[in-house]
């Protein structure tokens, strides 16, 4: 049964993309290594002893480290630190069936129940293993305040505390799970005993130091492991990615460690390792970091073009299809305007029709009008009506009180004389007066 293996060892040599520095605190001085991962190819930049970081000025050996990476191309990476053994409590905790949402709340809850500090305040970081497994660090906060301080003022940008067991462990997931029933792997720490690191189904991490010959530290690793007794030990050196590109000045039989926690520090995302540096201090300044919002700056920007390009397409396609339909309505629309103009033309000259009609009649109620208002003796010998005068022409006794009789009746107004002339007889007075017809009347 492998130990874990969620993506193909080929595809992760793929997908994995970054850089990294690494810096060991071994003993008095500080080991560095950068380390480039390009798809399938690992290359170690190069490698640096800072002596005596402790008992020299921060600034100068800031400085110092600052040149070597600025000398690689690098400078702007952020540094994943391996603290001592000695500051680390390392357990490893089973929890079986917990969602890995829910894994940093299952740690913290029995968090106290995990290290031997009491009531000081503590920092850890954890990182999965396999068989719902979980590797935790533990450190004292004050140690963590105390190495941040010391790289801050040395002006060294620090993204990850970590520790040896979470280094080796995520550096060997960088192109895939490790293989087989199990292994141990020994090394050498700087103070000379030997570390041994090892894997195996019944337990998923094993890291140690031992001031024992290396035979006698293999039969201890070997029965906590549950390895068979016959079980090779391998130079931990082996077990890491192999680097394509490797300075001759970088020995990874002395250097595993921090070669190991460069390639942590390269791809978090392919090999994560536990960090108990707590957020509010990390700080972040690898150009991969900015790759998301490159990406995800470039997908808004993308969509907005395409909702820009669909959206003017879409708006040809409905004219066109708008279009498309008035072209097909449109004889019935000529129809019906055609329809609408002839009615219109029928109600015009039923409305001619209808005021002629009307005329006759206000023409004959005009008429007989007249013939009531000019009583004999008076008598009218021709009328003319238009649509808005009327004329009368005849003979009364007197023609002037005519003028206010016409104009007190309802359909006539405005009487005037044209004429007023004595009779030939002399017995009375000829006429001629014209008058305006009352609007509607």
């Amino acid at each position: 049964m492998p130990l874990q293996n969620p993506i193909s060892k080929d595809l992760r040599k793929l997908l994995a993309f970054g850089s990294g520095v690494g810096v060991e605190i071994a003993g008095a001085d500080l080991e560095v290594v950068a380390a480039r991962v390009r798809l399938s190819r690992i290359s170690v930049l190069g490698r640096l002893t800072i002596p005596n970081y402790a008992g020299r000025p921060a600034a100068e050996w800031g400085a110092e480290y600052s040149r070597f990476l600025k000398f690689l191309g690098v400078g702007h990476l952020s540094a994943t630190v391996l603290l001592p053994r000695r500051e680390v409590i390392v357990r490893q905790v089973m929890l079986p069936g917990v969602a890995p949402k829910d894994i940093e709340s299952a740690v913290r809850f029995q968090l106290d129940t995990l290290h031997p500090y009491g009531d000081d305040e503590v920092s850890c970081g954890w990182s999965a293993l396999p068989y719902g497994a979980v590797l935790v660090g533990i450190v004292r906060r004050s140690t963590v305040d105390r190495y941040y301080q010391l790289f801050n003022e040395a002006g060294i940008a620090v993204s990850s505390f970590t520790f040896s067991a979470a280094a080796v462990h995520a550096a060997i997931r960088l192109n895939g799970a490790a293989s087989g029933p199990g292994f141990i792997a020994l090394s050498r720490s700087a103070g000379g005993a030997v570390e041994v690191y090892g894997e195996s189904q019944s337990r998923p991490v094993f890291s140690a130091e031992f001031d024992l010959a290396p035979e006698r530290a293999t039969i201890l690793a070997l029965s906590e492991l549950r390895l068979p007794p016959d079980t090779a030990p391998l130079r931990l050196e082996a077990v890491l990615p192999k680097p394509d590109v490797n300075p001759v000045t970088n020995d990874l039989s002395r250097n595993a460690l921090p070669y190991a926690t460069a390639l942590a520090g390269a791809c978090p995302r392919f090999a994560p390792s536990a960090n108990v540096l707590p957020a509010e201090h990390r700080r972040f300044s690898s150009r991969a970091a900015f790759i998301p919002t490159l990406v995800l700056t470039g997908l808004v920007l993308l969509a907005a073009v395409g909702a820009a390009i669909y959206s003017s397409y879409a708006d040809r396609r409905y004219l066109s299809k708008l279009e498309a339909e008035i072209a097909l309505y449109e004889p019935q629309a000529q129809r019906v305007a055609t329809v609408d103009r002839q009615m219109s033309e029928m109600q015009a000259r039923a409305r001619v029709l209808d005021q002629f009609r009307q005329q006759t009649r206000r023409d004959l109620d005009a008429l007989n009008e007249l013939t009531k208002l000019v009583e004999p003796p008076a008598w009218v010998s021709s009328t003319t009506l238009t649509r808005d005068t009327a004329r009368i022409t005849g003979e009364a006794p007197q023609a002037p009180p005519l003028l206010k009789i016409l104009d007190s009746s309802p359909l006539f107004e405005g009487s005037t004389p044209d004429s007023i002339l004595r009779s030939q007889s002399g017995a009375g007075e000829t006429f001629m007066i014209h008058m305006n017809r009352r609007a509607g009347k």
